[in-house]
C-alpha cells in the first residue's frame, strides 16, 4: 500500500472517530454524508487505478503486486465505509437509478419498522408508500438535491424525521480532457440521511404550549387587577365599602399571579436539576400531621375530614422539605376537589417500594384525563381550578420531585367514588 493511501485511510479513521463523538444530530448527519461521498469517490478511484495499472503494466509480477495493493486499499476503504454507516444514529439509505436499495445501515431498520434483516435489493416502493420519501429520492435521481423534507411515520410510535437526499454521480462521467464537457452528469443513484427530530418537535410543542398557557394564566388575573384599579381611580374611592371589596379582589388576583410565578420558577429549577434532594431516614407520622394541621383552615371551610392513618412506626427515605411539599400539594388538591363534608385519608404501605397514599371521596376523574393529569397547566375542570386558586402546576411539581427521589407518582380513580394518589419512594436504606 502506498504511503499516500495509508495516510488517507488513517485520516479517514480519525475522522470517523470524531464523527461519532459529535453531540449534534444535524452536524453528525452532514459529516456522515461527506464521509460517505468521499469514501465512494476513493473506492471509484481505487478501482480505476487498478484497471489502469493492469493495462499499462508490462511485467506480470508487477501486475500481481499492483492488484494486491489495490485490493488491500479497497478492503480498507470498504471497512471504513461500513463502520461509518453502522455507527450512525441517523438512518441512511442509498438507492440506484432504478430506485433499488443498494446500501443501508441498522438505524434505517427502525425507520421502516423492521426488527431485523436487510433493506438491500428491495425497491423503495416496497419499503414505504410515503410520498415525501419517494419524491425526494426521485428528485435526487434527476440531479436535484433535497433537504429539510419532513417525514412522519405511524408505526408502533409516531416518529418525525428530517430527510436530506443528494444525487450520486458516476465519476466516469467527469472528463478531464479537452474540450471539457458542459452537460451535467446523470446521477447513478441517490443517498438519503434520515435525522430523527421527534424529540426536538415534541420539546418545541411543549415550549409553545407552555408559553401560551403562561400568557393566558397571567392575562386573566392581570386584566381583573387593571379593571378594578381603573374603577377605583374613577369613582369607587368615595365608596369605602366598594373600595375595600375591590381591593380584596385585587389582592386575590395579585396573590394568584405571585403563586403562579413562584410555581413556574420552582418547576424550572426542578427540571433543570438545580434542586438538590437530601434524602434521610424520616418518621412519616409527624410530617403528615404537620401538613394536615397547615391545611386545617381549608378543610374546615368545606367541612372536609382529613385523617392520618399512617402507622406510628412508618418511616421513609426522603428529603423532608420536598416530601412535605409533595404531600401539601396532593392533600390540598384532595380537599379542594372533594365533595362538601367529604373525607381525605393518608395511608402508608410497605412493599418493593414504600407507598404513601392520599385517598379522597370526591367525584372521581374520568379515565381519559388520567394520563395527562401530571402535565403542566393541565386541568380537568379549568373553571373550578381557577375558582379554587390553583395554578395548574402543582401535580407537575409533585411528579418531578418524586422522580428526583428515584420514585414516581401515580393516580387511580373511579367515577362517583373518589381518587387515590400514590407517591412511590425507594425502600428505606438500613
Amino acid at each position: 500500500m502506498s504511503r499516500r493511501n495509508a495516510t488517507l485511510i488513517a485520516a479517514g479513521a480519525v475522522f470517523l472517530a470524531a464523527l461519532l463523538l459529535l453531540p449534534s444530530f444535524t452536524a453528525r448527519a452532514f459529516a456522515a454524508v461527506f464521509t460517505l461521498l468521499a469514501a465512494i469517490v476513493l473506492i471509484a478511484k481505487a478501482l480505476s487505478s487498478k484497471s489502469k495499472n493492469k493495462n499499462l503494466s508490462v511485467n506480470r509480477a508487477s501486475e500481481e503486486s499492483t492488484g494486491d495493493e489495490s485490493a488491500a486499499e479497497i478492503f480498507a476503504l470498504g471497512k471504513l465505509f461500513e463502520a461509518t454507516m453502522s455507527g450512525m444514529r441517523e438512518g441512511l439509505l442509498v438507492v440506484d437509478k432504478d430506485m433499488r436499495v443498494v446500501a443501508s445501515n441498522p438505524a434505517a431498520l427502525r425507520l421502516f419498522n423492521l426488527s431485523s434483516g436487510k433493506l438491500n435489493s428491495q425497491r423503495l416502493t416496497e419499503l414505504t408508500r410515503n410520498p415525501a420519501i419517494y419524491s425526494a429520492f426521485l428528485d435526487a435521481l434527476k440531479g436535484i438535491e433535497r433537504s429539510g423534507v419532513r417525514v412522519e411515520t405511524h408505526g408502533p410510535e409516531r416518529l418525525i424525521f428530517d430527510l436530506r437526499v443528494v444525487p450520486l454521480n458516476n465519476s466516469n462521467d467527469v472528463s478531464g480532457g479537452w474540450p471539457r464537457r458542459t452537460e451535467l452528469p446523470v446521477p447513478q443513484g441517490a443517498l438519503g440521511v434520515f435525522i430523527d427530530v421527534t424529540r426536538i418537535e415534541r420539546l418545541e410543542r411543549v415550549r409553545q404550549e407552555f408559553l401560551s398557557n403562561v400568557s393566558h394564566e397571567l392575562r386573566t388575573p392581570l386584566t381583573s387587577i387593571l379593571a378594578f384599579v381603573e374603577t377605583l381611580e374613577t369613582s369607587a374611592m368615595e365608596d369605602e365599602e366598594s373600595a375595600k371589596r375591590f381591593l380584596a379582589i385585587i389582592r386575590k388576583n395579585a396573590s394568584r399571579m405571585n403563586d403562579l410565578i413562584g410555581d413556574i420558577l420552582e418547576l424550572s429549577a426542578i427540571e433543570a436539576g438545580n434542586v438538590e434532594v437530601r434524602a434521610e431516614h424520616l418518621a412519616l407520622v409527624p410530617l403528615v400531621a404537620e401538613v394536615i394541621s397547615a391545611l386545617a383552615a381549608q378543610a374546615e371551610a368545606r367541612a372536609i375530614t382529613v385523617v392520618n392513618e399512617v402507622p406510628t412506626d412508618a418511616a421513609v427515605f426522603a428529603d423532608g422539605r420536598r416530601l412535605e411539599q409533595m404531600l401539601t400539594n396532593l392533600i390540598d388538591n384532595a380537599i379542594k376537589f372533594n365533595r362538601e363534608a367529604g373525607k381525605v385519608t393518608v395511608k402508608f404501605k410497605r412493599g418493593d417500594r414504600d407507598q404513601i397514599l392520599i385517598v379522597d371521596t370526591g367525584e372521581g376523574i374520568p379515565a381519559q384525563y388520567l394520563d395527562r393529569l401530571f402535565e403542566r397547566f393541565y386541568r380537568v375542570d379549568r373553571a373550578r381550578s381557577r375558582e379554587m386558586g390553583g395554578t395548574g402546576l402543582g401535580l407537575a411539581i409533585v411528579k418531578h420531585l418524586a422522580r428526583a427521589h428515584d420514585g414516581e407518582v401515580s393516580v387511580t380513580s373511579e367515577i362517583g367514588k373518589g381518587s387515590t394518589f400514590v407517591i412511590e419512594l425507594p425502600r428505606i436504606q438500613k
